[in-house]
């Protein structure tokens, strides 16, 4: 028997209901906000990639050579596509772009509990704005999309402008190294590395940003920095909106990609692979062709947010079947056919079984029945049979719709 490949997963009913619910609930607030969705391929030529991350990254991902020669990938993730996308169609937009999306992307790496090989992302990418009020503006619609998705989480919110005052004096190599170890938290580690380069007094600094939770002790550890009006401006705003968030100057990852603003967001029920979204400012369009361009985003990992959720099923929605006799079965079309119009889900019995018989399977996924014979038929009218309470009535048409819709009668 054939299985499905590592790394990927088969929804069935329930859990796509669940997860289309949620994707739809992060849609609507997106759209609430002013963002737009746009789609780009699911495959991409290997250099956007590259050009961004080094050659390192090809072998966390599924590359292939096509028909003729082209080095492709599957996307790995999505910020590069969405502004390669920029480049190619969007740079004579009106500013400043409001984009969302939401697709799956692919890394081989070994799957564990909410990282698979195919998984999926919500984002948003908010292009040509440079300002405190912009990175705010994520942050706040982050938080916004993770409380309507029913998760419990933290957000911290940091700036980049710390960690790379500290590591000014150092090589790219050696803040590199660094990076690696506060992002472990491997304190030992840090000083190890410190003292064998000779930096050993950074250690005190490095480790009290990182403990640090406050704005003007980071200021005062780091000593004056020409960003200081702009981070001071970003936290007055994100205190004036009431938003809940930890100040994290320490967060060090993403020093060689983000430019700025930097913000993580850590969820419950998900063990040490707590993170559901990262982002920041950031510029890469020039990466591509275009021209500079500011630029603030996020990711989600849709699936580590399922996770965390756990079992929380969808709103329920009505269900109707419908039993029918032979003599009775155009009228069972033509009712299914409005019922459907109505927006009810609705059930067409399909097996020719006696009516009980028939009542029996419909019970087993449906909050109603409706009976319709040769009586139904002649009158236009429909049994509609309450399932949970047993009660049941003969009905006009519309009033059966109201009737399942929970409505007075029409």
């Amino acid at each position: 028997m054939l299985q499905k490949p590592r790394g990927t997963r088969d929804f069935l009913p329930d859990e796509m209901e669940q997860r289309r619910h949620v994707e739809g609930t992060m849609r609507e607030v997106a759209s609430r906000w002013g963002y737009r969705e746009v789609c780009t391929p699911e495959f991409e030529d290997l250099d956007l990639f590259t050009i961004r991350s080094g050659e390192g990254i090809i072998q966390e991902m599924y590359v292939f050579e096509d028909k003729g020669g082209r080095m492709m990938a599957l996307r790995p993730e999505l910020t590069a596509p969405v502004l390669r996308m920029y480049v190619n169609e969007g740079r004579t937009l009106p500013k400043p772009l409001r984009w969302y999306y939401f697709a799956d992307c692919f890394r081989y790496e070994r799957p564990q509990k909410g990282r698979y090989r195919q998984f999926w992302q919500f984002g948003v990418e908010l292009i040509g704005a440079d300002s405190a009020l912009a990175e705010a503006e994520v942050i706040l619609l982050a938080d916004e999309i993770l409380a309507a998705s029913g998760i419990s989480y933290e957000i911290h919110v940091g700036h980049l402008a710390f960690m790379r005052t500290l590591l000014a004096a150092l090589s790219q190599d050696d803040q590199k190294k660094i990076r690696m170890f506060l992002d472990r938290k491997d304190w030992a580690g840090l000083d190890a590395h410190l003292a064998a380069t000779g930096n050993s007094e950074l250690g005190a600094d490095l480790t009290a940003l990182a403990a640090c939770r406050d704005l003007q002790e980071a200021f005062s550890i780091t000593g004056q920095m020409h960003e200081g009006d702009r981070i001071s401006e970003l936290f007055s705003i994100l205190d004036q909106s009431g938003v809940s968030y930890t100040l994290d100057p320490g967060i060090a990852r993403g020093l060689d990609y983000y430019t700025g603003m930097v913000f993580e967001i850590f969820a419950d029920n998900l063990g040490t692979e707590n993170q559901v979204l990262g982002g920041g400012t950031y510029r890469l369009a020039h990466l591509f062709g275009g021209e500079e361009t500011p630029s603030c985003g996020f990711a989600i990992g849709f699936d580590r947010v399922m996770v965390s959720r756990g079992e929380q099923p969808a709103p329920h929605q009505r269900v109707a079947g419908i039993a029918h006799t032979a003599e009775g079965r155009d009228w069972a079309l033509s009712v299914s056919r409005e019922f459907r119009r109505a927006g009810i889900r609705t059930e067409l019995n399909l097996s020719g079984r006696s009516i009980g018989q028939q009542i029996s399977q419909i019970a087993r996924t449906a909050d109603y029945a409706l009976v319709i014979g040769e009586r139904e038929r002649a009158e236009s009218v429909v049994t509609v049979k309450n399932l949970k309470s047993g009660v049941q009535k003969v009905l006009s048409l519309p009033d059966a719709i109201c009737e399942v819709m929970g409505r007075e009668p029409c």
